[in-house]
């Protein structure tokens, strides 16, 4: 146990360890993890899931920490597009396949467009559930910017509706997170919903 490492508290698995638990699960499923074709099957897995959930090696909160002032006097709405991520479901461990928009409106500060990605990269590589990341996308922003207001939508298809259970294909799942201005103002609301080309379901 001596090459486990301890990271946020939680003791993580060694390489082999983790390696040992695919073919258990191998062997669960009814196949034989010493035939040839699965032999190097526990490396591989491994290897992807450092890169499935490698958000939780990852601060969002330090990526967001370079922030610039210099901006003319700019203080209108900004706003990333169609992000793209991959996810994973916590309950299926099943991927979450979408895209998320984010925007806020600075309060003096801004920051490189591609620290918001990098932010949404970050969250999704984590075990994750839909409303649940898209709260923690707008909250980090909100918390470490201070803007005037953040809003965040993700649309998503999820695995594990499609290849198990209902077996429902061709269904996205939309979640909203309204923050500041976003929330208690119409108009920027509206503004934010018309750049993303998305409808105003959230009024009410």
């Amino acid at each position: 146990m001596k090459d486990n490492v301890k990271h946020q508290g939680i003791i993580k698995p060694t390489q082999k360890e983790a390696e040992d638990a695919v073919r258990t699960l191998l062997r669960w499923a009814g196949d034989d993890p010493e035939r040839e074709g699965l032999l190097d099957t526990p490396k591989r897995v491994a290897k992807s899931y450092k890169e499935f959930f490698r958000g939780y090696e990852e601060d969002p909160r330090q990526t967001l920490s370079r922030t610039f002032e210099e901006v003319c006097g700019y203080d209108e709405m900004i706003v990333l597009r169609d992000i793209p991520f991959e996810s994973h479901c916590e309950h299926h461990m099943a991927p979450i396949i979408g895209r998320a928009h984010v925007g806020y409106l600075p309060d003096q500060r801004v920051v490189g467009i591609s620290k918001l990605a990098r932010v949404v990269e970050t969250y999704a590589k984590r075990l994750q559930v839909q409303e649940k990341m898209t709260a923690q996308i707008a909250d980090c922003i909100q918390e470490v910017l201070e803007p005037l207001g953040v809003g965040v939508i993700i649309q998503a298809t999820h695995e594990c509706m499609s290849t198990r259970g209902v077996h429902t294909h061709g269904v996205s799942m939309v979640t909203s997170r309204m923050v500041g201005a976003f929330r208690k103002d119409d108009k920027t609301r509206r503004e934010f919903l018309a750049v993303v080309g998305t409808f105003d379901s959230h009024k009410g």
